[in-house]
């Protein structure tokens, strides 16, 4: 089985070439306290046996500064691949857009939530951002959405607008399980299936929320599978963010996936991403 990671973080030890400016304001504490550069990235692939790995822009590190996962990418072409983020309201996001792409990075992230920005951004449907959302579309490019449920109503419409849209919901938009099955708490979630550009990532994080309260990790993804089908769901790390080194990481989701037959297993931790990312086929590990 070929592992790959759809989202973990690299962070540049060299604060001069590439100076922090996250989006919120502040820096993020996990970014603090446990970075890792693109070479440990690497060691840490290499001793968790992960063969390939997707570097997600660090948002609450460098905004909308996406220098160093080109350059983690560059010096790593054979095992990553990088998204990058944007200001979707920009009047040059296409442009900008283009621009990192012909850097050599695929797909970019819209990030309206996290640890530096609470809360749900309601930015995300403004019709500033139309342009960016039409040029997706139109060039196949992947949006990664870091989002909660409460924008759920938002991006239906979005995804009304634009049906062609292939967006990947980061942590499954962060949904409440704790009140186990059927999971009623997370109905909109589900929901989100009928449109079929809808992904999910499936991380650590969200594997840990599962098995809380009355709700188990078999049981979520019992439903989460036969809802969205293992095709459309992809697992990541979000490594370092998460505590606990990558090995330990890919061994808790393992876990967590042994109840689900061995192909949807095989599909969720690399299948899934390879499909979005064309330049992560083809691996050997």
């Amino acid at each position: 089985m070929h592992i790959i990671d759809s989202h973990l973080h690299a962070i540049a030890p060299d604060t001069n070439k590439y100076p922090k400016a996250p989006i919120g304001g502040h820096q993020s504490e996990w970014s603090q306290q446990r970075p890792v550069d693109a070479e440990g990235v690497i060691k840490a692939l290499d001793q968790a046996g992960v063969a390939k790995a997707v570097v997600v822009q660090a948002s609450t590190v460098y905004g909308h500064d996406n220098r160093y996962v080109v350059d983690a990418v560059r010096a790593y072409p054979e095992r990553l691949v990088g998204v990058y983020s944007i200001d979707a309201l920009a009047p040059d996001a296409v442009e900008r857009i283009d621009h990192w792409e012909a850097e050599g990075l695929h797909g970019f992230r819209l990030f309206t939530t996290g640890t530096t920005m609470p809360g749900q951004s309601d930015w995300l449907g403004h019709p500033d951002s139309y342009p960016a959302w039409a040029h997706a579309e139109r060039k196949g490019i992947p949006v990664c959405l870091q989002m909660t449920m409460q924008g759920l109503p938002t991006l239906r419409n979005l995804l009304e607008r634009f049906p062609d849209s292939r967006v990947l919901l980061d942590h499954c938009a962060r949904p409440t399980l704790d009140d186990g099955a059927p999971y009623d708490a997370a109905q909109a979630l589900f929901e989100m299936a009928q449109f079929k550009g809808v992904h999910l990532k499936l991380t650590n994080r969200t594997l840990a929320s599962a098995a809380q309260g009355r709700s188990t990790p078999a049981e979520f993804l019992e439903k989460l599978v036969a809802t969205f089908g293992a095709e459309r769901i992809a697992w990541g790390s979000n490594f370092p963010a998460t505590e606990g080194s990558l090995g330990e990481l890919l061994a808790s989701a393992r876990e967590a996936l042994s109840s689900l037959p061995d192909d949807q297993q095989a599909m969720i931790l690399g299948g899934t991403v390879a499909r979005i990312y064309p330049a992560l086929a083809g691996v050997v590990a």
